[in-house]
C-alpha cells in the first residue's frame, strides 16, 4: 500500500478546527492534503458559536463519529489521523472502527474504562462537573479556568489571545457522559475494543504539565490495550494541553507524522 497521502486533525473541546492552523499550514507546507473537520454545527466561526452556543449545546458523540467517519471513508486511501484531547478519543474510536492508517492522540480524553482521575483533572474539568445542570448546557471556561486547564505555561498576554482566539464552550452532555461511563453497565458512545488487533498502530503523545488530561491518563488509555497492534507512549517535557499552539509545536509535529507514516498500515 502507499503511503499516506492526507492527514485529519481532530479537534477537541472548548475549541474547534482554528486550533490546528499552525499545523494545517505546517503540513501543507510538507505537501500533504490536509482536513481539519468540525463536529456538527461548528462549522461556523468561534465568534459565532459565542455568540450562540445551540449547536454546542445539541451535538452528540455519535454525531460527531458519524460525520467523522463520512469524511474519512470518503477518501480514496486510508489518512493518517490525529486528534487532540477529545479528538484523541475519536481517533481511537475511528481506529477500532478501521479507518486510518495510523493514529496519534495527543493529550487525549479517556476512552471508556480508563478510570484514572488526577487532581488536577479534577479542578480542570471542576467548572462542568460542578453544577449537576450543566448536563443540559453549553458550558464556557472564565480566562482563569482556561489558563488552568489549557495554557498554563504560557505567559498570561499569550494564554489570553489564544483564548480570545480560540476558546468555545463545551457540551456539558458529553463531558458528563464521559464522566459516568465507566459506572454504567453495557458499553457506551465512547467504548472501543481494546484487543482488536486489526487496529492500526496508535501513537499516545502526553505533555508533562497537561493539567486537564495529564500523562497519568494518557499511560492508562495506553495500557488498556491489549491487542497485538502497536501502541505507543511518549511524553513531552514542560508542556502543556494545548499542544497544538504550545511552543516547540513544530517539533511534535513533525515527529509525530513521522512515526505515522513509518507505521502506516
Amino acid at each position: 500500500m502507499s503511503a499516506p497521502d492526507t492527514i485529519v486533525l481532530i479537534h477537541g473541546f472548548w475549541v474547534t478546527p482554528r486550533s490546528w492552523e499552525h499545523w494545517i499550514a505546517h503540513y501543507e507546507k510538507r505537501g500533504y492534503r490536509v482536513l481539519a473537520p468540525a463536529y456538527p454545527g461548528f462549522e461556523v466561526e468561534v465568534e459565532s458559536l459565542n455568540a450562540d452556543p445551540t449547536p454546542v449545546e445539541k451535538v452528540t458523540v455519535p454525531q460527531i463519529v458519524e460525520s467523522l467517519e463520512s469524511v474519512v471513508g470518503g477518501l480514496d486511501k486510508p489518512p493518517v489521523l490525529i486528534g487532540h484531547s477529545a479528538g484523541g478519543v475519536f481517533v481511537q474510536l475511528l481506529l477500532d472502527r478501521g479507518y486510518g492508517a495510523a493514529g496519534v492522540a495527543l493529550n487525549s480524553a479517556p476512552t471508556e474504562g480508563v478510570a484514572v482521575v488526577p487532581l488536577t483533572q479534577v479542578k480542570a474539568a471542576f467548572p462542568v462537573l460542578r453544577n449537576p445542570a450543566n448536563r443540559h448546557r453549553a458550558v464556557a471556561l472564565n480566562f482563569e479556568q482556561w489558563h488552568y486547564a489549557f495554557t498554563n505555561t504560557f505567559s498570561e498576554e499569550d494564554s489570553r489571545a489564544l483564548y480570545e482566539r480560540y476558546a468555545v464552550p463545551a457540551s456539558g452532555s458529553i463531558f458528563f457522559d464521559s464522566a459516568l461511563a465507566t459506572l454504567r453497565p453495557g458499553h457506551q458512545s465512547t467504548y472501543v475494543d481494546y484487543a482488536n488487533d486489526n487496529r492500526a498502530p496508535l501513537l499516545f503523545v502526553a505533555g508533562e504539565h497537561d493539567h486537564l488530561m495529564p500523562p497519568k491518563v494518557q499511560q492508562s488509555n495506553a495500557r488498556h490495550y491489549k491487542s497485538n497492534t502497536i501502541t505507543e507512549i511518549e511524553e513531552y517535557a514542560g508542556r502543556p494541553h494545548l499542544l497544538p499552539a504550545a511552543p516547540g509545536w513544530e517539533e511534535i509535529a513533525d515527529h509525530v507524522l513521522d512515526w505515522a507514516l513509518s507505521h502506516a498500515k
